[in-house]
């Protein structure tokens, strides 16, 4: 016996030092290569990025593709280097070392002639504060260190392209210099200044101002030049000219005039020496509600942009601080919920996700949040693009997500709108002045009407179980018992409809569109129970049941279940039973979910799970959200790891995009999209995560 018991513990010594072995030989994770990097990332129209592995190797771009010139030159002991955009192109680039891309900055590392620069894109998107959240301000730092033990005289050069204040570069523009407190101000936007003229998709903002400011203590030289009379004088040793170029208004692209600082940094020894400067805009007005003209919320109370500039400016250096912990405990939250490979697929999500969407006051006040449908129809407030968003904002801030939902509430309970479901969308942004998808206000043609009414109501009772209360839904509830109504007659068994997917084209039946439904009147149960009202909560829930029943034999198709009730041999995922669990429903047995998983994990291609049988493309935010149905992180892992692979190896250099072909990482379509927030969902499986998150916002 005393033998047997040495040898067992022999044998789990071994097995000790196996598993030690193993996870010492473990392989790191490869680093995640955007393919587009964010940079300033504030609002649909403030969003610059740079397309490329070196921030170098291209100029910098606005989220549509078309060029937001921004460039960054150093001299280093008297050489010249660029650090920012490919332009002068025969000035060499300063080797790069690494990129980070965390949830509110982006750094860059440079390293060479004895200097290391480290190189922060900071926007403060911190979501417990609303004012900091809608500020349109983005911060760039400087900072070099001697890594030779030598000290090298360091001088350093950025500036802002007017191209990036006009919609196309042969709109004339005009610009001037100016001081608010200690900052050094330089300013430019177009002559023609035409608030809110324009609505539509491949658009960029041509009213407003743009700003780039430094603090007077740093003793930089600002400027308004052309882009090769500062960017010329600068990399030959020369001194900006002492005046800004007169000659104006003219096209942006006559001699691209540029916002320009120089500063120089003396002697820089191993002690790091920073430098700061910010890029703002202000849009003056930002959406067009039903004919009212709103302002960004950071301008509720009357402020300008000298208060917008001065209190960034003021703020700096706590915010900086504040990022660093935020980035810090937010990645290692993401990181504890679905390993590391997810957390920076949500990190580099973050920003995007935010910078898709724009926060305004209403005429009392109130913020009102309006996503953008970003290369896809240009529609604002599009309730299956708030949907799969909403999960970031479910999690990190309720009054973003009531921000988000008011203006369809509204809107739905208007004498404008006819129909016993909800709308698709407000209009084409920025103008959310009526819907504009399918049949409009007209007729029901090409509308979704399954689908956003099971939309509306899970994002409800989402938000109320987050606060605890159905107050906030009890507002609209003759609103909320007319959907209920609809989806208890329509919503087993779909008609001929699209769905979210709609690129997808119409289907009867869609399996898991009724999933949707389903869920959507078990969380009208639970707003019911949640309200007092136990008799509807009861007969809501029970019908609930008895449709997710039927909907287990119906759909089956032996190993999976179907793509539509109607077509045996389909298959499709099942993203809409994500609710179920989350809102603590249960309505679909385990075993369902276990099934579905099953499957998926043996037919996903190269770059991840195609959305269903019918062509070999996907949706980023809806296989994330698959991949936590089962609750496994094995299962988890599985789905997450083809997603990585395709942002590192896409050769579509653009924003995220959230539609493309599995077997190739090609991009379907679209970019730049909002509904990235999706791949936050999984946080909401954990109570207290999701409370400790949601509980800090203001």
């Amino acid at each position: 016996m005393k033998t047997r018991v040495s040898f067992l513990i022999a044998g789990l010594i071994l097995m000790q030092i196996s598993w030690s072995f193993s996870a010492a030989q473990k392989p790191a994770v490869r680093a995640l290569r955007p393919p587009s990097v964010p940079l300033v990332a504030c609002d649909p129209y403030f969003s610059i990025w740079s397309a490329s592995d070196l921030l170098t190797g291209d100029t910098t771009r606005h989220w549509t593709g078309k060029p937001h010139g921004l460039a960054g030159l150093v001299r280093i002991d008297d050489k010249s280097f660029r650090v920012i955009g490919n332009d002068p192109a025969d000035i060499p680039a300063f080797p790069q070392k690494s990129l980070r891309v965390l949830p509110t900055r982006t750094i860059y590392e440079f390293e060479g002639e004895g200097i290391n620069l480290l190189l922060t894109f900071t926007t403060a998107s911190l979501p417990e504060n609303l004012d900091l959240l809608s500020r349109p301000v983005t911060y760039l730092t400087w900072s070099f260190r001697s890594v030779d033990g030598k000290t090298h005289s360091v001088k350093a050069y950025f500036d802002a392209a007017a191209e990036i204040a006009v919609n196309l570069p042969d709109q004339e523009v005009d610009w001037k210099t100016e001081q608010v407190a200690d900052l050094e101000v330089l300013r430019m936007g177009s002559k023609e200044q035409k608030i809110l003229a324009k609505k539509g998709d491949d658009l960029r903002i041509d009213w407003g101002y743009l700003y780039a400011a430094m603090p007077g203590s740093a003793s930089a030289h600002p400027v308004i030049v052309s882009k090769q009379a500062g960017r010329g004088a600068f990399a030959a040793g020369r001194s900006l000219p002492a005046k800004s170029d007169e000659r104006m208004p003219r096209p942006a692209s006559d001699e691209t005039p540029v916002a320009a600082f120089s500063f120089d940094l003396g002697k820089v020894g191993s002690q790091a020496v920073s430098r700061w400067l910010m890029l703002a805009y202000d849009d003056v007005y930002s959406i067009q509600y039903f004919g009212v003209n709103l302002r960004p919320y950071w301008r509720r109370k009357g402020a300008e942009a000298s208060d917008l500039l001065s209190g960034a400016a003021r703020e700096y250096a706590d915010l900086q601080k504040r990022c660093e912990r935020f980035d810090t405990e937010f990645t290692a939250e993401l990181t504890q919920a679905g390993g590391e490979k997810y957390a920076r697929i949500c990190a580099l999500a973050y920003r995007q996700a935010l910078a898709a969407n724009k926060i305004v006051a209403d005429t009392g006040g109130q913020p009102l949040m309006f996503p953008k449908e970003n290369f896809s129809n240009g529609c604002i407030g599009t309730v299956d693009v708030i949907y799969p968003m909403a999960p970031i904002f479910l999690l990190v801030s309720p009054a973003l997500s009531k921000a988000m939902l008011v203006p369809i509430l509204e809107y739905a309970a208007s004498p404008r709108w006819r129909f016993p479901f909800a709308p698709h969308d407000l209009g084409t942004y920025p103008l959310a002045n009526g819907q504009v998808y399918g049949g409009g206000e007209n007729n029901e043609k090409n509308q979704m009407p399954v689908e956003e009414t099971g939309n509306m109501l899970l994002l409800l009772a989402a938000l109320a179980k987050v606060e605890g209360n159905a107050n906030f839904a009890v507002r609209y509830w003759p609103l909320l018992q007319k959907w209920a109504a609809y989806l208890k007659d329509k919503g087993f068994d779909p008609e001929n409809q699209l769905c979210t997917d709609d690129f997808a084209g119409h289907l009867a039946h869609n399996v898991n569109l009724s999933a949707k439904a389903i869920a959507a009147l078990g969380a009208y149960a639970l707003l019911c129970e949640l309200k007092g009202d136990g008799a509807a909560a009861e007969s809501h829930r029970k019908l609930a049941r008895e449709f997710a029943s039927r909907w287990v034999k119906e759909a089956d198709d032996g190993d999976h279940y179907r793509l539509a009730f109607d077509k045996p041999g389909t298959w499709s995922q099942k993203y809409n039973l994500v609710w179920d669990r989350i809102l603590g429903l249960g309505l679909f047995p385990p075993e369902v979910l276990k099934k579905e998983m099953a499957y998926y994990k043996r037919i996903q291609d190269r770059y991840g799970l195609a959305l269903d049988n019918r062509k070999p493309y996907t949706k980023l935010d809806w296989t994330l959200w698959t991949a936590t149905l089962t609750g496994s992180q094995a299962d988890m892992d599985a789905l997450v790891a083809p997603v990585y692979d395709f942002l590192n190896e896409t050769p579509d250099r653009v924003p995220m995009t959230d539609w493309y072909w599995t077997q190739t990482g090609k991009k379907a379509g679209f970019q730049a999209r909002s509904v990235v927030g999706g791949v936050f969902l999984k946080l909401l499986y954990d109570p207290a995560v999701w409370k400790k998150w949601s509980s800090r916002a203001q």
